[in-house]
């Protein structure tokens, strides 16, 4: 007689933001989701793709520790202007200060993802890097644009799943979610060998 085959680990997904949410959504996996417990302040002179990378695998970390048996889904995201890293601007004068000084230039987003899971030993993180050529935008154009889709809880200022893709000359990456904030090739690569079955 054939042994049943176990149940799959739970999955959950390490991150309050919607967008990653809506994201992984499309894998069509059950999931839950949990807020990482994380310090995000960068180390003194980390570079944007090292500090993208720790943070994603602390943020598996630490809500791995609390989930063992779950198969944890870590991310961050880090706007890299030539080696500078970029945030989440907050506040309207910051998206600005952004955006001015983004236009005309080519800006890496460094999309890292981890996956963890502390029951079976499993982690792996891996890294999403976009190229994103702004256009020599205006003041005007940045005030329009700002003022329409207040883009203040996004790496750079700009949601190019929105308006701000009208501010963009061209995008370049080989995981097309990575922008967003989920590289979802990388992801289902992953969760595939921690074990879960996709499609």
């Amino acid at each position: 007689m054939l042994e049943p085959s176990p149940p799959p680990r739970p999955l959950v997904l390490g991150s309050t933001s919607r967008y990653r949410r809506e994201l992984l959504q499309r894998l069509r996996q059950p999931f839950e989701v949990a807020a990482p417990d994380v310090d995000e302040t960068p180390a003194p002179g980390e570079a944007p793709r090292a500090l993208a990378l720790r943070l994603a695998l602390a943020k598996a970390r630490a809500v791995a520790a609390q989930h063992p048996d779950a198969v944890v889904i870590g991310s961050d995201q880090v706007a890299d202007l030539a080696g500078e890293p970029l945030g989440k601007p907050g506040t309207h004068e910051r998206a600005t200060a952004q955006l001015q000084r983004m236009r005309g230039h080519t800006v890496v987003f460094q999309t890292a993802v981890a996956v963890v899971c502390q029951a079976t030993g499993f982690e792996q993180v891996d890294l999403a890097p976009v190229e994103v050529r702004f256009r020599d935008l205006s003041d005007a154009e940045i005030e329009r644009y700002l003022r329409a889709e207040e883009p203040y809880d996004c790496a750079g200022s700009a949601k190019s799943e929105g308006l701000g893709i009208s501010l963009l000359d061209a995008i370049v990456s080989d995981d097309p979610t990575a922008l967003v904030g989920l590289p979802l090739i990388r992801t289902a690569r992953m969760l595939r060998a921690a074990g879960l079955t996709l499609p």
